[in-house]
């Protein structure tokens, strides 16, 4: 018999829809018990046996929760994962962290406190493409890397209306929301920069909050480049390295999230994995040689986030995304708002 975790979440919308709800039910130590929606029932349709309730103060109150997990807007991530920890709470936050980097050490440090952990859902990690990338790098195939360049782009030529993502206030624009994504990745990669140039700005008529923007986070010898934006309609690479042996170019985005929204989960055969067509070019040598071709794309694991929680409140692993690694993502979105106010580079500090 399989130990059960209890699980809370709170929020359905469409984060909890489709990137927490069928992955905690995917993983056999979690069971959802309880959704906080402010109205309606989905979530109980589709998870049957699943409570509704319709505030957090009574799932925070229900003995049989283990695990928090908070998918509100970014503005309430705060008091949210606070109130949870001080009820003796483990807290999984979706990305962004909270809205500035004195707020998520405070939970830090409250987390510490309670002797309960909190954690942030960097699922991204866990994306085909960059796990493949990882590996590459890992592998030493480009010699030493001198440029790495990440895009997540969309088109989207209008403002979504009554979207606070896209409303002007704290924690809201493309910065925080795909931002967050790709600095977590840099940092996995990478470690945290000497320094930091910005360019933020709003592109589409009648917007209110950053749609675009690109960072140029210095590692002395290494260039990294990190942009997005909300109009990009022609297919650009998602990412492109060079190194002093070669070059990789990858276009395409990890196919777990459109596999998800179509109600898919990680129990579906060959789960996560891209076809060939989709695979990344690589042109390095080696010994010499000249050597060019598709490098298969490792399959994506978003379950493998859940899974280390799992195995984090069972004792039988450690954290992998830590809290101080979404507080430092949090401070390099401050510092690259700084930036773009100043024209200036800035150097890293917490």
């Amino acid at each position: 018999m399989v130990e059960q975790i209890g699980v809370g979440l709170v929020g359905y919308g469409m984060a909890a829809r489709v990137f927490h709800a069928p992955i905690i039910q995917s993983i056999p130590h979690l069971q959802l018990k309880k959704v906080v929606e402010r109205h309606g029932n989905q979530s109980s349709q589709d998870y049957p046996g699943v409570e509704v309730v319709r505030d957090s103060t009574t799932l925070l109150h229900d003995e049989e929760i283990t695990l928090v997990v908070i998918t509100t807007p970014n503005i309430s991530h705060f008091d949210l994962a606070r109130q949870s920890l001080l009820a003796n709470k483990h807290v999984v936050v979706e990305k962004p962290f909270t809205v500035n980097s004195n707020q998520a050490q405070q939970l830090i440090d409250l987390a510490r406190q309670q002797n309960k952990f909190i954690s942030v859902h960097h699922n991204r990690r866990w994306d085909g493409d960059f796990l493949t990338v990882k590996r590459l790098l890992d592998s030493q195939l480009l010699g030493r890397l001198v440029e790495y360049e990440s895009h997540y782009d969309r088109f989207r030529n209008y403002v979504k209306p009554n979207a606070w993502r896209e409303d002007e206030g704290n924690g809201s624009g493309v910065l925080f929301d795909l931002g967050s994504h790709l600095i977590d990745q840099a940092q996995v990669l990478f470690g945290l920069p000497q320094a930091i140039a910005s360019d933020i700005r709003i592109q589409r008529d009648f917007g209110k909050a950053d749609d675009n923007f690109e960072l140029i986070l210095d590692y002395d010898n290494l260039k990294v480049t990190l942009k997005a934006s909300m109009l990009v309609k022609e297919q650009c690479s998602r990412f492109i390295l060079h190194g002093t042996e070669g070059s990789f170019i990858k276009y395409g985005y990890d196919p777990q999230e459109e596999a998800l929204k179509q109600g898919l989960t990680p129990a579906e055969p060959n789960w996560g994995e891209e076809p060939r067509e989709k695979w990344g070019t690589l042109r390095t040598q080696i010994s010499g040689l000249q050597v060019e071709g598709q490098i298969e794309t490792l399959a994506g694991c978003y379950q493998a986030y859940y899974q280390n929680i799992a195995d984090t409140i069972g004792d039988r692993a450690e954290l992998s995304v830590k809290p101080e690694e979404a507080r430092n993502t949090i401070r390099i979105i401050e510092l690259a708002m700084q930036s773009n106010k100043e024209k200036c580079t800035v150097p890293f500090s917490l």
